[in-house]
């Protein structure tokens, strides 16, 4: 965490931001909590994704766009892999803040604070920048207020069209001459043209033209998030203004510590990040902590080991969960346990790794019986190059060409879009497992 300073600057924004409106809506929350319980029920899938962390530099209505935009194309692929509705969270307006493994960093012989997201203090690498400032809390805010308004308006104003997005999947497949990737786009394209020929079209169905899109972020920064709660009129709960979804990192699930306290605290989904070094012992109190009442889709239990780490980790907490009979929704953040320095010096993460893991979560989960309902990508729409492999076949000395992100390594469009494919396979595949052993 932070330290600010000056205390008498941070008082005077934590108040004012008091005053704000909500970001998010208590009804919100409670619609992607039902939403979220059918994933874990196997009646719907999570898509989760977006940037790493957001930056104030890199704000513009271009790039929510392009997220947005190929989170639709990646939904509707999952959607015709799984034939379940898919279930769409941006890491979007709200994630700032980036945890660090040290609170301080080294360069050519001089040591300064680390950078710990926009919303605390400055990438450059000088002293001044690097201290926290409390009043990039209401930079946040407002980017985070302007970034809903335009998602809202692209979920509701016609450019979330099926047809449209199934149009630039096409061109993806097409312009990678990718048989399964084309053999399946042209399968979705069959079905879409059956749809129409029924009448079935957005000018009859408004829903063929909208979509319902939700925020999440890690509720790191607890001076933002208190400041942000608010109480919901009808239930009485408090409610984290923030996001409609929040998430505990793999640093801050401390049983005791203040970030699971705030979180217990609310009613919005939580997220709960699962890494190596999570004991059964803890995950039970968490557990018992974050979802007292054991309801489906108040908590995400969000597994992040790495490639080949999978069947090491997963199954004891697996079997925690089903000692307790708890009710949890279980998606595969692929992205944090498979970061490397490549040759040329810059971090970066493997494609296939990130792949790999994915298909051991699938695979785990398929021995135990129970249900992967989700995955959580850290993704750009963006032409970047920040991520090895993929059909375009980025190379580590071609990292350099376009490496934009201010913290972890992320998905570009074009590999982003593969993996939504290569899960849909995972997912029909899983599909016809259930019904052969239904017959």
């Amino acid at each position: 965490m932070p330290e600010y300073t000056d205390t008498a600057a941070l008082a005077a924004v934590e108040a004012r931001l008091a005053t704000y409106p909500p970001l998010v809506f208590a009804g919100e929350a409670r619609t992607l909590k039902e939403e979220l319980a059918a994933a874990g029920r196997g009646e719907a899938f999570l898509l989760q994704g977006g940037d790493c962390a957001e930056s104030f530099a890199e704000f513009s209505a271009d790039t929510i766009r392009d997220t947005f935009k190929v989170m639709l194309q990646m939904a509707m692929v999952l959607t015709y892999g799984a034939k379940v509705p898919v279930v769409k969270v941006g890491r979007m307006a709200g994630q700032f803040a980036k945890p660090r493994s040290a609170a301080t960093e080294m360069k050519d012989g001089v040591e300064l604070p680390s950078y710990r997201g926009d919303i605390i203090n400055e990438l450059p690498f000088t002293a001044e920048a690097r201290i926290p400032n409390p009043d990039k809390m209401l930079r946040a805010y407002t980017q985070a207020a302007a970034t809903l308004n335009l998602l809202r308006a692209f979920s509701k104003g016609g450019f979330a069209d099926v047809h449209q997005v199934h149009a630039w999947t096409l061109g993806f497949a097409q312009g990678q001459r990718i048989e399964q990737y084309r053999d399946m786009a042209n399968r979705i394209q069959d079905t879409l043209d059956f749809m129409t020929a029924a009448g079935l079209t957005a000018d009859t169905n408004a829903e063929l033209s909208t979509v319902d899109f939700y925020t999440s972020h890690e509720a790191l920064l607890l001076e933002y998030e208190e400041a942000l709660c608010r109480q919901d009129s009808l239930s009485g709960q408090w409610l984290a203004g923030s996001g409609h979804m929040i998430w505990i990192g793999d640093r801050t699930r401390q049983p005791d510590g203040a970030h699971v306290e705030f979180c217990q605290g609310v009613l919005n989904p939580i997220g709960l990040k699962c890494g190596p070094s999570t004991t059964a012992e803890d995950l039970k109190i968490l557990i018992e902590k974050l979802n007292p009442e054991n309801e489906m889709g108040r908590l995400t239990l969000i597994a992040r080991f790495g490639a080949g780490e999978v069947a090491k980790h997963l199954p004891r907490l697996i079997s925690t969960v089903q000692e307790m009979d708890a009710n949890v929704v279980w998606t595969c953040d692929a992205m944090h346990g498979n970061t490397i320095k490549a040759n040329s010096g810059y971090k970066t993460r493997p494609f296939e790794k990130v792949l790999s893991e994915v298909r051991e979560f699938f695979a785990v989960h398929r021995d135990h019986g129970t249900i992967p309902a989700g995955v959580h990508f850290e993704m750009t729409g963006q032409d970047v190059t920040e991520c090895t492999g993929g059909v375009r076949d980025v190379t580590s000395e071609d990292l350099s060409l376009r490496y934009h992100t201010a913290c972890d390594p992320r998905l570009n469009a074009s590999q982003s879009l593969e993996l939504a494919f290569l899960v849909a396979e995972e997912l029909s595949g899983l599909r016809q497992d259930r019904a052969r052993a239904a017959s």
